[in-house]
């Protein structure tokens, strides 16, 4: 009943269209997909899929994973992605862990920034040093205080 195909060796996953949260709606909880997210509206909660795209209007509060990821709206909260983009309209306030980050002229980020291989090596760790404290405002980037 709930057996693999035999006949092509498993069963295939087609590819679905792509999920899309749109600007009226609000989701309060987590969204995990395995494929594709837009996010127009609101979400209260952690996001995870292979790709990610969060619209001008669109606003996350909490941590999000994604393979790839293209952010023109607002998240407050932890990104983790191999691939993140941030639009000259972005607006993120965490920590943005990364394979590779592009910052468009304009956009605001108001984190740390590290390569996911150092996190892997100071996960362990107490402290963080080597840690850049970023913010970017107008497309220039000044060191926070903090550190």
């Amino acid at each position: 009943m709930f057996s693999k195909d035999k006949k092509d060796g498993g069963a295939k996953r087609k590819a679905a269209p792509p999920t899309i949260i749109s600007a009226d709606l609000r989701v309060n909880g987590n969204v995990i997909s395995d494929g594709e997210i837009q996010i127009d509206g609101i979400v209260d909660g952690d996001v995870r899929s292979n790709k990610l795209s969060v619209g001008q209007t669109g606003r996350i509060k909490g941590a999000v994973t994604a393979d790839r990821m293209l952010v023109r709206g607002r998240i407050v909260g932890e990104i983790r992605a191999r691939t993140i983009t941030l639009a000259a309209t972005a607006r993120v306030k965490g920590d943005v862990l990364h394979e590779t980050l592009t910052i468009e002229p304009g956009a605001q980020l108001e984190g740390h920034c590290r390569p996911m291989e150092s996190v892997k090596q100071i996960e362990g760790s107490s402290s963080v040093e080597g840690g850049i404290n970023l913010v970017v405002r107008d497309g220039t980037p000044t060191r926070s205080s903090g550190l």
